[in-house]
Parts: structure tokens; C-alpha cells; sequence
């Protein structure tokens, strides 16, 4: 047991260093080297194409045709939703405040079940929603547009809906995962993705120059990171980690996402050094950790 879960430690942090170098990655490419529409679109059929080939060298897993169905249907509408929100809004903002709304997720969970599932809803869990919240306020309503954030209120919108939409996917993937193995959630949640990307693509059209030619080798292979290593690898070893890690210690790694995004950032000149974003990131850790902390505790 204690190696599995050194092993599901090990996962946890790579997935979010992963996903923390995945945004500044994406800033890279959006929307200079491709759309928001078609960077969703590369990422869902890649990812989808992956885990199909993946899952034929894995055991066999049994599931039902009501679920398989249930999570193509997850994964065309909630999936799909969360990836074109997030890179759109992305494409708007900075790495830094999109890792902001990210980290929200936890937060939203809790807001549905308590709205939608009856979830008690505990003084700390109550103080740790509200200090979460403020923190995302004060970043919505003080960043400004420049030169590295086209339109810095819409790109923060657009990231902070994300977040929302995959907190839903989140909720009912789960109720599904509990009966089904992981492989067969990705492969079918992205098997959905990708048929609602590869329509929308069909309708607006495919937009990506680092395709086009003469050859372009640094975005080409900053895509092929984005495919590869926070698309494949980093939702392949999120199952570990939540097996056999308790929810608190899931939430912290959460942290590291903002952590590397902010680093890299400021590193790469994708962001400047700003008060309101820290005091943004520091309510919304402290939120995040006191929401995660009651919900430990009750359970």
C-alpha cells in the first residue's frame, strides 16, 4: 500500500506540472498558430485516438452500453465545452489568471452538490467558498487588457465558465466511474469530444498555420508536447492519484498548477508580476484548501 501510494503521489504531481506547462505551452500557440476551435479539436481526436490505441494493451474492463453511451454524451457536451471555453478564454488572458479559475474547480464541485446533491453545507465550507470567490472577483474586475492579454475581462470570463463546466463533468463522471474502469472513461468522454470537434471544425473550419508551410518546427513541437504530455499522459495519471490519495491532499497538488504557470510566465514574458493576481491566488488556495479540509473531515 505504501508504494501505491508513493506511486499515486508521483502521478499526482506530474499530471499538474504537466497541466501548469500546458497553459503557458497553449499561450505560445493560441491564436498565432492555430484557432481556439481547432487547438480543441487537435487536442480531443489526438487524446481520443491515444486512448483507443492505449486500452488495447490494457485488461479488459466491463462496462454496459447505457454507460458507454452516457459518457460519449458526457464527453461530446461537457468535455468538449470545458477544452473550446478554456482555450478561447486562454487565447484573451495570461497563463497566470487562466490557472486562477482552473484551481476553482474544487470550489464549484462543492457549490453543485450542495445546491443540486443536498450536501451539507458547513460554516467552514461556507468561509472557504466566499474567500475562494473574492479572490476570483479581484482578478476579474482588476486585470486589464495589454499587450500580453488582448481582452483580459472576456478571456477571464471564458476560463472562469470552464472551470464551471468541467466541475459538472467532473460530478457525473464520477458517479460513472464507480461502476466502469478508467481507460473506458477516456476513451469514450473523448471519443464524444472529438465527434462534437471534428462537426464544429466541419461547420467553422480548420485554422491552424503550424501546418502550413514553409515548415514551422518550434510551435510544431510545442504542439506535439500539448498532445502528448498535458492531453494524454497528464489525464491518464489523474485515475492514480484520486484512487488512493485523499481528497485534501488531490486539492493541494491542484496548487501546483498555479505554482509552475506562474514560474514559467513570468520566465517566458507571458505575464508581469502583479499584486492583484497574487492576492487573487493566495484567497483562492486558502478557499480551496478550508472547502477541502471540511469535506475530509465529514467524511
Amino acid at each position: 500500500m505504501k508504494n501505491k501510494k508513493l506511486e499515486a503521489n508521483l502521478s499526482m504531481a506530474v499530471s499538474k506540472v504537466f497541466s501548469g506547462l500546458n497553459m503557458n505551452a497553449l499561450k505560445y500557440l493560441l491564436p498565432l498558430w492555430m484557432s481556439p476551435l481547432t487547438g480543441a479539436t487537435l487536442r480531443c481526436t489526438f487524446a481520443a485516438a491515444a486512448f483507443w490505441v492505449i486500452g488495447w494493451f490494457m485488461p479488459p474492463e466491463k462496462s454496459s452500453a447505457k454507460d458507454k453511451w452516457l459518457l460519449f454524451l458526457l464527453g461530446a457536451l461537457g468535455l468538449y465545452g470545458f477544452m473550446f471555453l478554456y482555450l478561447a478564454g486562454l487565447s484573451k488572458t495570461t497563463p497566470v489568471s487562466s490557472s486562477i479559475f482552473t484551481s476553482l474547480q474544487p470550489i464549484w464541485v462543492f457549490l453543485m452538490m450542495i445546491f443540486f446533491y443536498k450536501e451539507k453545507a458547513t460554516t467552514k465550507k461556507i468561509i472557504g467558498i466566499s474567500i475562494g470567490l473574492i479572490g476570483a472577483l479581484v482578478c476579474i474586475l482588476t486585470q486589464q487588457s495589454d499587450d500580453l492579454a488582448s481582452d483580459a475581462f472576456t478571456g477571464n470570463m471564458l476560463c472562469l465558465l470552464s472551470s464551471v463546466v468541467y466541475a459538472v463533468y467532473l460530478i457525473l463522471s464520477q458517479r460513472i466511474l464507480t461502476a466502469i474502469g478508467a481507460i473506458t472513461m477516456l476513451r469514450y468522454t473523448f471519443s464524444g469530444a472529438a465527434v462534437s470537434a471534428i462537426i464544429v471544425t466541419f461547420i467553422t473550419g480548420f485554422d491552424a498555420p503550424v501546418f502550413s508551410m514553409p515548415f514551422h518546427w518550434t510551435p510544431f513541437l510545442i504542439l506535439m508536447f500539448v498532445l502528448i504530455f498535458p492531453t494524454t499522459i497528464s489525464y491518464m495519471l489523474l485515475p492514480v492519484g484520486l484512487k488512493y490519495l485523499k481528497t485534501t491532499v488531490v486539492a493541494i497538488y491542484g496548487y501546483l498548477i498555479l505554482i509552475v504557470a506562474t514560474i514559467a510566465s513570468l520566465a517566458l514574458g507571458q505575464d508581469r508580476f502583479s499584486w492583484t493576481q497574487t492576492f487573487a491566488i493566495i484567497f483562492i488556495c486558502i478557499g480551496v484548501y478550508l472547502v477541502e479540509v471540511a469535506e475530509s473531515k465529514e467524511r
